[in-house]
C-alpha cells in the first residue's frame, strides 16, 4: 500500500499507473470475449465503415468491429510482452546472480556472452531467432526474452557485485548461511527495487518490439488481432481509411507512454540517488 500511495503522490506515477491500469483492464475483457463485437466476425456490407455509434472506430476491410479488434489486439501484445519479460527478468536474474557470485571464470563467460547478444540492435536479433525458429506467438515470446535478457543480467550483476562485499554478507557467511539463502535473503531482496523498474522500463520496450515484429508479419499470425498487425493491414489504406492507421497507432503510443511515466516514478520513488521532490 505504500508504494501504491507513493506511485499516487507522483505526477508521472498517477498518468502512468491510470494508463497502464486502463490499458490492463482493456486487455483482460479482449482476452475473455467481452468485447462490443465478435473481433473475428466479418460483414461485408459494414466493411469500411467510419467511426459511428455502432462501430466507435469504424470497421476494417473485412467488415470487422476496429474497437473490438484493439481491445484483442491490446491482450495479445499485453501477453506477450508480459510473458516476454518475465522470462527474461527471471533468466537475467539468475545470470547475474551467477555471474556475480560465482567468481571471474563464470563472470567472464556469462557476461562476453551478454555482451554479444547487446551488440545486436534488438528488432535484429529478434527478427535472426524468428527467422531461424519461425514466426508465431510464442516464437516472439522467445525471441523477446532472449533480447532483453543481457539488460537484466547487466542490472543484477553490478549491484550484486558490490553487495557481495559488505558486512553483512561476510556476516552471514561467518555464521554458516548456505549459498542459496545469502543469494535469496541478502542478495535478491536487495535488488527489488532495480529490478521493478527494469522491468516496468522493459514492458515498454517489448510492447515496441512486439508490434515491429508482427508488423513485419514474423509476430502474432492472422486470424488473430495484434497492435503491429493492424497497423500492417492498414498501410494501404492510409487514405481512403484513415481510421485503420490512427487507432491501433495511438493505442501502442499511449501504452508505451504509460509504462515509461510509470518506471519514471517508480525509479524517483525507489532509488534514494534519484528522488526528487514531486508534485
Amino acid at each position: 500500500m505504500r508504494i501504491v500511495k507513493a506511485i499516487l503522490g507522483h505526477m508521472s506515477g498517477r498518468i502512468g499507473g491510470i494508463i497502464v491500469l486502463i490499458y490492463i483492464v482493456l486487455a483482460i475483457l479482449g482476452m475473455l470475449g467481452l468485447t462490443p463485437h465478435d473481433p473475428l466476425m466479418q460483414n461485408r456490407i459494414d466493411r469500411l465503415h467510419a467511426p459511428n455509434l455502432t462501430y466507435w472506430m469504424g470497421t476494417d476491410l473485412f467488415g470487422r468491429d476496429v474497437a473490438s479488434r484493439l481491445m484483442n489486439g491490446i491482450g495479445e501484445s499485453f501477453t506477450v510482452a508480459f510473458l516476454s519479460v518475465a522470462a527474461a527478468s527471471l533468466i537475467g536474474t539468475v545470470l547475474g546472480l551467477t555471474a556475480a557470485w560465482s567468481g571471474k571464470r563464470w563472470d567472464g563467460v556469462i557476461m562476453r556472452t551478454m555482451d554479444v547478444l547487446l551488440a545486436f540492435p534488438a528488432i535484429l536479433l529478434a527478427l535472426l531467432i524468428i527467422a531461424i525458429v519461425g514466426p508465431g506467438t510464442w516464437t516472439s515470446v522467445a525471441a523477446i526474452a532472449i533480447v532483453y535478457t543481457p539488460i537484466f543480467t547487466r542490472v543484477v550483476r553490478g549491484p550484486a557485485l558490490s553487495l557481495k562485499g559488505r558486512d553483512f554478507v561476510d556476516a552471514a557467511r561467518t555464521f554458516g548461511s548456505s549459498r542459496s539463502y545469502i543469494l535469496t535473503r541478502h542478495l535478491l531482496l536487495n535488488l527489488v527495487a532495480p529490478l521493478t523498474v527494469q522491468v516496468t522500463l522493459a514492458l515498454a520496450w517489448s510492447l515496441l518490439t512486439e508490434a515491429g515484429l508482427s508488423f513485419l508479419g514474423l509476430g502474432t499470425q492472422p486470424p488473430a488481432s495484434s497492435l503491429g498487425l493492424m497497423l500492417s493491414d492498414s498501410r494501404n489504406l492510409m487514405e481512403t481509411a484513415p481510421w485503420l492507421l490512427i487507432f491501433p497507432g495511438i493505442t501502442i503510443m499511449i501504452s508505451i507512454l504509460g509504462f515509461n511515466l510509470l518506471g519514471d516514478a517508480l525509479r524517483d520513488i525507489l532509488d534514494p540517488k534519484m528522488r526528487r521532490s514531486t508534485v
